[in-house]
């Protein structure tokens, strides 16, 4: 396997909406450089990139998978991602290794709304943008619609590097305007021949020329100068001020492409070889300390792991980009994040499911490794020294939560634990226990990204699970004083059980004043786990309660707002003042308090005027203007309070207040309403008092299920 220095090693990621053609690209490039025989087809299942089971199910790429060319003396690592915003999971970490973004649009769909969306995950990461306009052969292909899009979406940086001189079924000639050469395509693609420009088209290509030759100029002052002295950029020139522009993100070049009849992508990989940056060209990389990490191969030896699959019989595979320095077979590294000593063992480069061993890979190399043990998706490796840690991917929140269950209930541990799995690969699943509602929730980026893990469970793990509505976390309070007492007694022959308690309770709220006409004799405050206080006083007085007896009566109140009376749902910010009561000097002890306590306090907190209070989110719903109307009239059906409506660019984002019920499946409705294009975050507000018909409800709905068990 040759080996290639930093300086000729480049890394792209192909992105853009789910069906663009990203696949075929990329089995083009590898078919175009030699190192396939034959085009395999997405139809056909058999291309390098869509290599799963599940791929081939769906016709579609689920999984970001890593492949690599070489073209040119040129060695390009090659991530190809798939298209739907529910596995975006996939997309983030290869955008976080990428040294250049490829993006793809679709000659006859232009910009879409998956492009929208893939497009706010790559500003995140401020990384070079190529763009490359496919699909010129389709019937109905529209190139400079598809460009004014690209514009109008991602501004004046978007500037026309090729174009066709036809399009649709006709297509086989562009016109490069760096070479000022047009190629021509034999009908089965391939090597294109290389003409002059048509005395038709040379008006066009003059203009567009001057466009980017102005666009190579404008970002360096020598060049500027240049151009103002001569009135033009050589080639060479224009490569470097393109270099630039890429850099600087004031120049994003678009590029005429049918991956399916290999018509183009060799002059694409040119361009990548020639113009793109390589990793030690890059900005250099942020450490979490503060510092900074240069790609350079004389530099201390770092790995970033991007990437973390389980398979089943070779176990964890590790994907990795080399920071800095030169990895080599054999060498042990420390793993910044967990503290362990890693050795590195075997070596590859990889292409699908091919693994090709390696010896060594240079700094800005992406490869892969096996069986670390204590290595996880973006961790930090490097030779023994001085600690190198490196910025972790940000994940987006998940969308959508749903309850979880194996239909065995024998395989409820083996289900926890494939899942715990699946998260070192997809970081974007995530798994929580509700103690509250007893429940084990599932959460993800939609549907279709839930859905998918139901499959894997089903496929590779023998695990059939169901899916369901997470219960609301609901609070219990009261919203006026009321006062109760209970006695317990119990004889049953020898030593019996008693107790009686007398107490008050109140709403609490911060800085109220101390109880009147009560001797306050002890003060217990407690922040409770799931919110809210408890105040507790000891206001008896004359010794009829023994202050021993105190932590039982406490507790067993304590033990009954974790279940409230209404609901069983957590009781919170209550104020209880115990002032009377009674004892036997035999049969008293700490059970009968206890009991005595809890029976009392959940006489008084029904007298008490008591109120349900429900979750409210805060939600930022991003939404087209032209559709902004229908989310606003349908989450004033979901009990929304609208607290305002902010412009951005072409969207509206909607800042409401929403309960937490109305919320159920919401990614779903609103992915509906608005063909894809809307998107939402929310985030826990505060609570608040539900309706009274909606308490009602909730209320005989507990009755019926204690009734049951």
């Amino acid at each position: 396997m040759k080996v290639f220095d930093a300086k000729h090693i480049k890394n792209i990621v192909l992105l853009g909406s789910h069906g663009c053609g990203k696949t075929t690209l990329a089995e083009t490039m590898l078919f175009e450089a030699g190192l396939i025989k034959r085009r395999g087809r997405v139809e056909d299942k058999n291309t390098v990139s869509d290599f799963h089971e599940i791929e081939h199910e769906r016709g579609s790429s689920v999984y970001a998978t890593c492949l690599h060319t070489e073209w040119r003396n040129y060695k390009i690592n090659i991530i190809d991602t798939p298209g739907l915003d529910d596995l975006v999971g996939e997309t983030i970490p290869a955008l976080r290794v990428a040294d250049t973004c490829v993006l793809m649009l679709s000659a006859h769909h232009g910009v879409e709304v998956g492009t929208d969306l893939i497009w706010e995950h790559m500003q995140r990461y401020d990384r070079p943008v190529v763009i490359a306009v496919n699909a010129l052969d389709h019937p109905n292909a529209d190139f400079d619609t598809t460009v004014a899009q690209a514009q109008e979406h991602f501004g004046a940086a978007v500037t026309i590097m090729q174009y066709p001189v036809e399009q649709g079924e006709g297509f086989h000639r562009y016109i490069d305007l760096l070479k000022m050469t047009m190629y021509v395509f034999k009908d089965e693609g391939g090597k294109p021949e290389k003409q002059p420009i048509p005395e038709s088209e040379k008006a066009r290509a003059e203009e567009l020329h001057k466009i980017l030759v102005e666009k190579a100029a404008e970002n360096d002052e020598t060049l500027m100068e240049h151009y103002f002295e001569k009135g033009e950029l050589d080639e060479d020139e224009m490569r470097i001020g393109l270099k630039k522009g890429m850099m600087q993100r004031t120049c994003f070049p678009v590029f005429c492409l049918s991956a399916l009849r290999n018509m183009g992508s060799g002059r694409l990989m040119g361009y990548i070889d020639n113009v793109a940056p390589s990793a030690v060209e890059m900005p250099a990389e942020p450490l979490v300390d503060g510092g900074e990490l240069n790609c350079r191969d004389d530099g201390p030896t770092v790995l970033f792991t991007f990437r973390t699959v389980q398979e089943p019989r070779t176990g964890q595979v590790s994907f990795f980009k080399v920071m800095s320095g030169t990895l080599k077979e054999g060498q042990e590294l420390v793993n910044d994040n967990t503290g362990a000593t890693e050795r590195i063992g075997q070596l590859f480069i990889v292409d699908g499911k091919e693994r090709k061993p390696v010896e060594q890979l240079a700094a800005g190399d992406i490869g892969a490794t096996l069986k670390l043990k204590d290595t996880s998706t973006a961790h930090t490796l490097h030779t023994p020294g001085r600690s190198i840690k490196l910025q972790p991917i940000a994940f987006p929140e998940p969308r959508l939560r749903l309850t979880i269950k194996a239909t065995d209930t024998k395989q409820e541990e083996r289900l926890h634990a494939a899942i715990l799995e699946i998260q070192k690969e997809d970081p974007t699943i995530v798994l929580q226990y509700m103690r509250e509602t007893s429940q084990q929730v599932v959460a993800g980026q939609g549907e279709l990204h839930l859905n998918l893990l139901k499959w894997r469970l089903a496929h590779q793990y023998k695990i059939d699970v169901e899916f369901g509505s997470p219960r609301v976390s609901y609070r219990e309070t009261i919203r006026r004083p009321a006062e109760a007492s209970y006695r317990h007694k119990k004889q049953t022959g020898g030593s019996g059980q008693f107790g009686e308690v007398h107490l008050k309770i109140e709403p609490w709220t911060d800085g109220m004043p101390e109880p009147h006409g009560h001797s306050v004799r002890g003060k217990e405050e407690y922040d409770l786990p799931t919110g809210g206080k408890l105040v507790f006083y000891n206001c008896v007085v004359g010794g009829v309660i023994d202050t021993k007896f105190m932590p039982s009566i406490l507790k067993g109140i304590l033990e009954k707002m974790e279940r409230g009376p209404l609901t069983g749902s957590p009781a919170r910010d209550i104020r209880v003042i115990v002032h009377e009561g009674k004892m036997h000097a035999v049969d008293s002890n700490d059970i009968s308090f206890k009991i005595a306590g809890t029976m009392a306090f959940r006489e008084a907190f029904t007298k008490a005027d008591p109120q349900l209070m429900e979750p409210i989110q805060e939600i930022k719903v991003r939404v087209p203007e032209d559709l902004m109307g229908d989310v606003m009239t349908d989450l004033q059906g979901r009990r929304s309070v609208v607290m305002g409506v902010d412009g951005q660019g072409r969207y509206s984002i909607i800042t409401a207040l929403t309960p937490l019920s109305e919320l159920d499946r919401y990614s779903t409705t609103l992915r509906s309403l608005t063909q894809g294009r809307g998107t939402y975050t929310e985030k826990f507000h505060t609570y608040q008092p539900v309706p009274v018909e909606l308490q009602h409800r909730l209320m005989a709905g507990h009755k019926e299920e204690e009734v049951a068990v």
